[in-house]
């Protein structure tokens, strides 16, 4: 339909927002993706090639005149709603974002501009794919890759300078080092740092309301320390310190991050991502004590708030949960991980686990749950609830920059 009527399009998902939802974004949207080139059947957004380098401009100037590009959406597709590297299918990402921004902010999707920049894959599926679309050869890396990604940045700025550039996506290693190289320098955001720390820092402000304490007072765990996992972390150490007299480097020891190996500590050395640095703990505040598993973590901190974006199914168990519900009256469980089958419990477990105590939200949609003849509806912690709103304060104002402040305010 949005191929052939663009108008009926928009007009039937914006009077049927919650039902669409799930169709036009995540969980449908992940199975789009992971048959783009399979389900194709006309380019729809900008597609640029690593390996034509002196081209972008050229083809980004296809796209209007300086006045006409508000919007920005571009992604490498290198971690694509928890399903991991998708390749040149992350054009869908930066499609469906921008459908979102046109339904929740309003601005018309002829002032907005999807890209995807292909520089390889690492999937061996469609490495080995006769239909795949993109480049088949694994990614390219290093300067040839960080010299693609500028010249994209300083090309699109030089086209459309009022335009905010939304970056969609992005690997472990390029998504937090990007946002800081440009973010001095021009109007931009990234969804998977920023967006979800903000709609999830949202949710912790809701439900430390509810349960009557106080952000300087709260502990926090979370349970898969990527992109979105140090994000939020960052989104909720920066609220802490402008919430209370608190420094971010003592806002930071209220915040335990747990990856792969366990808790984040400081031995682990160069194997932490940059963003994992200032979460890792001091090695001789653990001696003696388990820490390789996200249980004995939960013993030992004895969390208000749990969140999971480790995009590890069912990985918080009856045992973690109850053990959580020991110590805190009102539990806060967020099982964020996107698409739903990826999500780290059922919210219909954790109410039953915790007597119905539990407070609860999700990265994707889930049906009411019953507990005790009354109904529950699971709240969904979702980017789509945030980004939208950030992108039309900051095109509305033509602000130069995105300031952390403001994402605070947000």
């Amino acid at each position: 339909m949005k191929e052939q009527n663009q108008v009926l399009y928009y007009r039937l998902v914006q009077d049927h927002l919650k039902e669409m939802f799930s169709i036009i974004y995540t969980p449908t949207e992940g199975d789009a993706i992971q048959n783009f080139s399979r389900l194709f059947r006309k380019p729809e957004g900008c597609f640029l090639n690593v390996f034509d380098q002196d081209r972008i401009e050229e083809n980004l100037k296809q796209w209007g005149d300086p006045e006409d590009i508000d919007y920005i959406v571009v992604s490498d597709g290198e971690e694509i709603l928890g399903i991991g590297d998708q390749g040149v299918g992350g054009i869908l990402i930066s499609i469906a974002k921008l459908v979102l921004t046109t339904l929740c902010a309003g601005i018309h999707p002829s002032r907005t501009l999807p890209v995807v920049l292909d520089c390889g894959t690492n999937n061996e599926e469609l490495l080995n794919d006769e239909l795949y679309l993109g480049l088949q050869r694994p990614r390219v890396r290093g300067k040839e890759y960080d010299s693609f990604v500028d010249t994209f940045v300083q090309s699109a700025h030089k086209l459309f300078p009022r335009a905010y550039i939304h970056f969609e996506d992005f690997g472990l290693p390029n998504a937090r080092r990007l946002l800081d190289k440009y973010r001095p320098n021009i109007a931009c955001f990234n969804d998977d740092v920023q967006g979800t720390g903000c709609v999830t820092l949202a949710a912790i402000m809701s439900g430390l309301h509810v349960s009557k304490l106080k952000l300087a007072d709260m502990r926090l765990v979370i349970f898969g320390s990527g992109t979105a996992g140090t994000g939020i972390a960052d989104q909720v150490r920066d609220a802490i310190a402008a919430e209370s007299s608190k420094s971010k480097k003592d806002a930071t020891k209220q915040i335990w991050c747990v990856d792969k190996p366990g808790l984040l500590l400081k031995s682990q050395g160069d194997s932490l991502t940059h963003a994992q640095r200032s979460y890792a703990r001091d090695d001789d505040d653990w001696k003696g004590k388990e820490h390789d598993n996200l249980l004995t973590v939960v013993k030992e901190v004895k969390p208000h708030v749990l969140i999971g974006t480790s995009t590890r199914p069912k990985t918080f168990t009856e045992e973690i949960v109850k053990e959580m519900a020991k110590h805190v009256d009102r539990p806060m469980i967020f099982p964020l991980s996107n698409p739903t089958k990826l999500h780290e419990a059922d919210p219909k477990d954790i109410n039953e686990w915790t007597k119905g105590k539990a407070l609860i939200t999700t990265g994707s949609p889930f049906p009411p749950v019953e507990y005790n003849g009354k109904k529950y509806e699971v709240a969904e912690c979702n980017n789509s609830t945030c980004f939208p709103g950030i992108g039309l304060g900051t095109v509305l104002s033509r602000s130069r920059l995105l300031s952390d402040k403001m994402l605070v305010a947000a």
